[in-house]
Formats: C-alpha cells, sequence, structure tokens
C-alpha cells in the first residue's frame, strides 16, 4: 500500500492521508472545497464549492498516477439535499465519465462546507 501526498489538493485535517493506493486502485478520502493556496472555503454557492472540489479530487489523483475519467465510485455529501440539481449540474462537467455514484445529505460537513466528494479510481 502507498500514500499519496500532494500540495495541490487540502492537507488532511485530522490522522489520515488524502489517498492510498491499493492494488490498481486509489481511494480518495473525500475533498471539500478547500483553495489549497489558502485553506480557505472556496466558493459561497453549491456550484462553486462543487467545483473546487472536483478540481481538488482532479489534483489528488493526477498525483495518484490516474485522472478522474478513471473514476469508478464516488461518495458525495450534502449539507442540504435540496442543493442536488444544482450540485449535479457542475458535477456532470467534471465526472464524464459516469462513475458509479451514492449522494447523501449530512448534517454537517467539515469547515461548514456545503458539498463533499470521495472516490475510488482506477490506476
Amino acid at each position: 500500500m502507498k500514500t499519496v501526498e500532494t500540495l495541490n489538493a487540502p492537507s488532511a485535517i485530522g490522522p489520515y492521508s488524502q489517498a492510498k493506493i491499493c492494488g490498481n486502485l486509489v481511494y480518495c478520502s473525500g475533498q471539500i472545497p478547500v483553495d489549497p493556496a489558502t485553506s480557505a472555503i472556496d466558493g459561497k454557492t453549491v456550484t462553486e464549492q462543487t467545483r473546487r472540489a472536483c478540481l481538488n479530487v482532479a489534483a489528488l489523483l493526477k498525483a495518484a498516477g490516474t485522472s478522474i475519467e478513471n473514476t469508478v465510485k464516488t461518495t458525495c455529501f450534502l449539507s442540504d439535499i435540496a442543493d442536488f440539481a444544482e450540485f449535479n449540474a457542475e458535477y456532470e462537467k467534471h465526472f464524464t465519465s459516469k462513475p458509479a455514484r451514492s449522494c447523501v445529505a449530512v448534517k454537517d460537513i467539515p469547515k461548514g462546507a456545503l458539498v463533499e466528494i470521495e472516490v475510488i479510481a482506477e490506476l
């Protein structure tokens, strides 16, 4: 197993890795819409925050040696399920390969984010 680390995605804010490679798969920790340069939430709307979370996922997958196109499964967390349509409109611009997905609303997301996306991708 190998640990993936990059400065192009937010640092872990707890006792976990940004991603792990096991076999031919990359398991990425949930990416919230934090700008890795400032460590601040990037965007106020669900669209803006989804875009940043997707960019963070893409950067993490690139550091692992793969790309967002090789995503097998995503798990998406929204702070409000009423944002589902707005989230989908931005999400589909990034995950064009249409990976398997779960999307749920949760009570809270770290740093007060509106969205979090975790992925499993093939190398």
